[in-house]
């Protein structure tokens, strides 16, 4: 815009030009009307062209007036634009969010979260990837990632985690296991696991996701005989299911259940407190953008919800 030409300027040209009558255009601008042809020859000499062929009975515009009718209706449009695309930032409805999680989160309520958000907040651009927990922390420290969703990832240096919520541990076995035709109750001691193999997943996925169920064996006297790792549920699930051995696994895993195996229950022993695997919520300590407020106000609130609508019986 030529130096000098104000938003201003254009607000009243156009006023002018679409009621062709400067007293007009002047009430609807709630100006009197010589500021405004005061305005309107202003913005004439800084064009160096005059936009008005005025007559004692009509204004009409000249040919350069009809051309700068339609950019100024462009441009006052485009800031308009701009300042609501401004807003939205400011407001953390717009920009490009990366946001880890870990599989077995997708067995919870995150994805109907995730869902939720993308409606709420379409000018969003939502980058999903997916790690395990230790892949998600070094992202979020090396900037890769703007948010993540942990299993068990606890207190961690330079990053804000919240647990969201906590489900239970189950045990995992063959459905042709001795032990599955015997435990026809939904809930068993971990002890009653003491000589069988285990198939888990990686400590290097998770230390403190390795370590809560190993806790609930170690209390029961025993430490479990891992024979098989594997990085994911569903393969897990298969192996067990295979007879390679049995498992332990948060709940919501019993939601890719097979045929082969059975889920119970696992009784937590006294003395050790309450174990649970946790779902948690990780940003940059220092991270305070508006569009990452946002949505870990609603991650707080619609993951909570959402887990109690799942899992009615489970507390949270």
């Amino acid at each position: 815009m030529d130096q000098g030409i104000e938003l201003r300027h254009l607000r009243y040209f156009i006023a002018v030009a679409e009621e062709l009558h400067f007293g007009r255009a002047a009430n609807r601008l709630h100006l009197s009307q010589p500021p405004l042809s005061q305005q309107i020859r202003r913005l004439e000499e800084l064009l160096g062209y005059r936009l008005f062929l005025r007559t004692s009975r009509a204004v009409k515009l000249t040919g350069a007036g009809e051309e700068f009718l339609e950019r100024a209706r462009h441009t006052l449009r485009k800031m308009e634009e701009d300042i609501e695309a401004t807003r939205r930032a400011a407001r953390g409805e717009a920009g490009s969010l990366a946001v880890g999680f870990i599989g077995s989160g997708m067995l919870t309520a995150l994805p109907a979260m995730l869902g939720l958000y993308r409606a709420r907040f379409p000018k969003v651009r939502l980058l999903l990837r997916e790690y395990h927990t230790s892949g998600v922390i070094r992202a979020l420290k090396e900037g890769g990632l703007d948010i993540g969703f942990l299993r068990d990832g606890g207190p961690t240096e330079g990053l804000e985690v919240e647990t969201l919520f906590s489900e239970p541990y189950c045990a995992v076995l063959p459905a042709r296991h001795p032990l599955a035709s015997r435990l026809q109750r939904r809930l068993m001691d971990a002890s009653e696991l003491r000589d069988e193999p285990f198939v888990l997943p990686p400590v290097d996925a998770g230390n403190r996701a390795y370590e809560k169920p190993v806790s609930i064996c170690e209390a029961s006297g025993f430490r479990p005989r891992v024979v098989q790792e594997a990085p994911q549920w569903l393969t897990i699930l298969r192996l067990v299911g295979a007879g390679l051995g049995v498992s332990i696994a948060p709940a919501s895993v019993e939601g890719i259940r097979t045929p082969e195996v059975i889920f119970r229950l696992l009784k937590v022993p006294r003395g050790i407190g309450r174990v649970e695997s946790e779902i948690e919520l990780a940003r940059r300590a220092a991270e305070n953008r508006p569009i990452v407020d946002a949505f870990c106000r609603m991650a707080r609130e619609k993951m909570r919800s959402l887990d109690r609508e799942l899992n009615p019986r489970r507390s949270s």
